[in-house]
């Protein structure tokens, strides 16, 4: 498959805490062979260096194509780049504040403002709680512009045995809502047998 034909899928990291959750979508677009266009936030960086031992240099070589966040004329920032949408993991409260205004300050905000105007899959993977209020009528705003709220919340029925397991699960799930199979996640009925009830 050539350059220009492969798949793509724009992965946002914001600063909130979980950009393990980033981190391994991108790996999982390169075990699945789709080219990640990577934007990351200045306070991004920062959480970075808090939660893990990776430079920026060599997070940034994890992505097939590295995006400034200041950037605004990046081609993610135009409706006539193809993709198969946007996933930002995680999603701070003040990321997806500024996705349901429309009125966005970076190019982390820009390109999720313009996967919903072209009707493409936006997934944010919302790292907050509890939730006040205000946060749920954001998510609600956001829901119905077309945006999907995926919480990487931790699924037990698939018995993790580490926190990696449970990373992998939950990314894997939001990379199902792009039509994306990998191979770590655990399915129902498939991997894991379901329970038999005598009732």
């Amino acid at each position: 498959m050539t350059e220009r034909a492969r798949q793509k899928l724009v992965v946002g990291i914001s600063g909130a805490s979980g950009v393990a959750y980033g981190l391994r979508t991108l790996d999982a677009c390169r075990d699945l062979g789709i080219e990640s266009h990577l934007i990351l936030s200045k306070a991004a960086v920062l959480t970075l260096t808090q939660e893990t031992d990776r430079t920026l240099a060599e997070v940034n070589a994890m992505a097939d194509v590295v995006h400034k966040v200041g950037d605004i004329g990046a081609s993610v920032a135009s409706g006539s780049f193809r993709a198969l949408g946007m996933i930002i993991a995680p999603c701070s409260v003040r990321t997806m504040s500024e996705i349901a205004t429309g009125v966005t300050s970076s190019l982390l905000t820009r390109a999720a403002d313009v996967t919903l105007k072209e009707r493409r899959p936006l997934v944010l993977m919302v790292r907050e709680t509890p939730f006040h209020l205000g946060h749920l009528r954001t998510m609600v705003r956001l829901a119905e512009m077309g945006a999907t709220i995926a919480p990487p919340l931790p699924a037990f029925y698939a018995k993790p045995q580490s926190i990696a397991e449970m990373i992998d699960q939950s990314v894997g799930r939001a990379l199902d809502l792009f039509g994306l199979d990998w191979k770590p996640v655990k399915r129902w009925g498939e991997d894991l047998d379901p329970i038999v009830s005598g009732s």
